[in-house]
Parts: structure tokens; C-alpha cells; sequence
């Protein structure tokens, strides 16, 4: 997982390796991605549906440790750690908005946000730059979703354990949104700053 920003940015950490242990975990996430959401509108297979997120969840947490402790940390890890993150919480947003868990207008948000960042990466690339790192608040907004997801799907089906977990499920997803927004607008600041700063690479 990706550390805390500085002032005006930095490229992405650089390795020769792609095939990492780190890299390996987050490829596999990857692949888990369109099996998660065939489970979630095929054969509305529910319980392997949040087996696969809690194990996409697991190894998102395993790869970024283990990228620190055997020094895996590369490029294309800061890249695709991210990118997943955000496949899964696409993947998950189309589903719950086709089950009819959560409503539209939620999802339409939460990716509007990050089609708004995105094209922020452009006049990035012009100066050097892969990205700007993730803050911290946007690590936390991606836990809150990423923990509110399974706990909506959960609070959708009938019995005591789907009451239970509704109320809980739109907690996380009320602060996740709430963070994943601030998140965007702290990253549009460093980026004001960056471009204000940083000149154009010929």
C-alpha cells in the first residue's frame, strides 16, 4: 500500500522484477475481479462472491507487507495495488447497483470521483510524474468501502444476521464516501501545487 504524500509528489518507487511476490498477489487479485462479479450477477452466488472479497481483501493487506519486508517495493506495484483496488470497487458498485443494494446515485459518485482524478494524470505524465502518492485519508475511505461492500450485500438478504449487518454495512458506507470525497479534494490541492510547481519535461 502506498505511503503518505509529500508536498509536491514523487514518482512511483522503480525496480527491474515484475514478477514478484508482491506483484504475483496483486495479478491474482486482479484475475478476481471478473470472477467476483460474474458470482454477483450469474448465479447471484453470494457466499463465494465475499469469499473472493475477503480474500482480494487479504492479499491486498498481504502484498503491501510483504513488499516492505523482502524490499519488493517496484513501479509497477505502486501501480497496480491501486488500480485493483478501484477495479474491485467498480466491479462492486455495478453489481450492488444491479442487485438494487444500494442506489444509483451512490455509485454514480463514488465513480465520478475517480473519473475526475483521472484526468488529472495526464498533465502529471507531462511533468514526469506516474501519479501523485495515495494519501492517507484515501487509504481509509478504500478500507471503509471495501469493508461496507460485503457487509450491504450481507445486510440485502433476509434474517436476523441481514438486520444486523444493514445498519452497520451503510456506517462504513456513509464514512467511506464522506472520506473517499475529502480524499479527492486533498488530492486536487497537491495537484494545483505540483502543476504550479513542477515544470513541463520536454
Amino acid at each position: 500500500m502506498s505511503s503518505q504524500p509529500s508536498a509536491v509528489g514523487a514518482p512511483a518507487p522503480s525496480g527491474p522484477a515484475v514478477l514478484t511476490v508482491p506483484n504475483l498477489l496483486s495479478f491474482s487479485r486482479l484475475l478476481g475481479v471478473p470472477l467476483f462479479l460474474w458470482l454477483l450477477l450469474g448465479p447471484h452466488a453470494d457466499g463465494w462472491a465475499l469469499a473472493i472479497l475477503m480474500i482480494s481483501g487479504i492479499t491486498d493487506w498481504a502484498d503491501g507487507v510483504l513488499a516492505r519486508k523482502l524490499n519488493q517495493m517496484s513501479r509497477l506495484g505502486a501501480l497496480l495495488d491501486p488500480a485493483v483496488d478501484r477495479l474491485y470497487i467498480l466491479a462492486t458498485l455495478v453489481g450492488l447497483v444491479l442487485r438494487h443494494v444500494i442506489p444509483l446515485w451512490l455509485a454514480v459518485l463514488l465513480i465520478g470521483r475517480d473519473l475526475v482524478l483521472a484526468c488529472t494524470l495526464p498533465a502529471l505524465r507531462r511533468r514526469g510524474l506516474t501519479g501523485l502518492p495515495v494519501h492517507y485519508l484515501g487509504k481509509a475511505a478504500t478500507f471503509n468501502l471495501l469493508y461496507a461492500f460485503p457487509l450491504l450485500l450481507i445486510g440485502s438478504q433476509p434474517g436476523a444476521l441481514g438486520a444486523v449487518a444493514k445498519p452497520i454495512a451503510w456506517a462504513f458506507t456513509i464514512w467511506g464516501t464522506g472520506l473517499y470525497l475529502w480524499a479527492a479534494g486533498l488530492y486536487l490541492l497537491q495537484f494545483r501545487r505540483v502543476i504550479r510547481t513542477l515544470p513541463v519535461v520536454v
